[in-house]
């Protein structure tokens, strides 16, 4: 029996339940997958999902999708490697995808370096010797400012509000809100010019 002919029988078992079949197809295009994978992950460092995991994952979901009868077309070898191919490729694609999910997250590995050593930011809660830190400077550059508005608007963007609402807090336009905003950074600069 030629391999083609045998593909062909393995798949037709394999739409049975045949789990031999299974092996057989495994055995036949599993290094082949791990190939596709390798050149569609070539540009991703190594990390702990690798070519191999999506070659293992596109065989699982091509066997469960087979199991679930979601490859009615699939009659030879030309169809089930146009169908393995697919899912290779989209699996790797989503890692891909996942792992740069993972590398745009900021909060990550990140640390800032204080006259005390190196904080890591990637924790719950502060390390309270930075905590104090900053509270310390904050206020420190709100005593810089003697108006109480002034005070205010640079307190209430320290807590994250946009201008848009501190110009409704205060009843104040934009425009107004921006301003003093920019007067603020002038005062907080400084004839020494650290912010």
């Amino acid at each position: 029996m030629s391999e083609t002919a045998s593909v062909t029988v393995w798949i037709h078992q394999l739409h049975a339940g045949n789990s031999l079949a299974a092996q057989k197809l495994w055995e036949g295009y599993f290094h082949r997958l791990v190939g596709l994978a390798r050149g569609k992950l070539r540009s991703m460092p190594r990390r702990s999902a690798d070519e191999e995991d999506v070659a293992l994952s596109a065989f699982d979901s091509f066997f469960r999708g087979v199991e679930r009868g979601r490859f009615p077309q699939l009659d030879d070898r030309d169809d089930l490697w146009q169908i393995l191919l697919m899912i290779t490729e989209r699996k790797a694609i989503d890692l891909v995808q996942h792992e740069g999910r993972e590398k745009r997250d900021w909060r990550r590995n990140q640390s800032v370096e204080t006259p005390s050593g190196k904080v890591d930011l990637a924790g719950k809660e502060p390390d309270p010797a930075f905590a104090a830190q900053v509270a310390e400077e904050c206020e420190r550059l709100l005593d810089k400012l003697a108006d109480t508005n002034l005070r205010l608007i640079a307190l209430r963007k320290m807590e994250g509000f946009t201008n848009e609402e501190i110009a409704v807090e205060i009843g104040r336009s934009l425009s107004t809100v921006e301003r003093r905003l920019g007067l603020i950074r002038e005062i907080w600069k400084g004839p020494e010019g650290n912010c």
